[in-house]
């Protein structure tokens, strides 16, 4: 069995990955599932304090998010539809060549309905 640490730099972190293979091609295959490129800073602020994170959306969707601790902006991941175990980062489309798909935190901000009495005219 050959084995091989994988490192992503993420802002100001470091990622360690082990991928493993009976041979040098299945390794080289489990590697490259992880092919997305390190993250130096956040495309819409420029932090550096990024991390990774997972959620589950609906109970049912899983997702795999790069966030920035200082604007809360994301980048999502993307997975291959003919093999779900390659996770990419989203591009934007009709962006420049390589430019990540950062989308700006907007929170839910619900209003509670106001109490109003309305008087009928007599």
């Amino acid at each position: 069995m050959l084995e091989m640490m994988i490192t992503k730099k993420i802002g100001n972190r470091s990622y360690h990955f082990n991928a493993t293979g009976t041979d040098l091609h299945e390794l080289l295959t489990e590697h490259e599932k992880l092919s997305f490129p390190d993250v130096p800073a956040c495309g819409l602020c420029g932090s550096v304090n990024l991390r990774l994170t997972s959620r589950v959306a609906q109970d049912k969707f899983k997702y795999c998010d790069i966030k920035c601790d200082d604007c809360f902006g994301s980048v999502t991941f993307g997975r291959r539809q003919d093999d779900d175990k390659v996770y990419f980062l989203r591009k934007k489309e009709g962006g420049t060549p390589g430019q990540l798909d950062w989308v700006k935190y907007e929170p839910n901000i619900t209003v509670a309905p106001t109490a109003t009495t309305t008087k009928a005219k007599r």
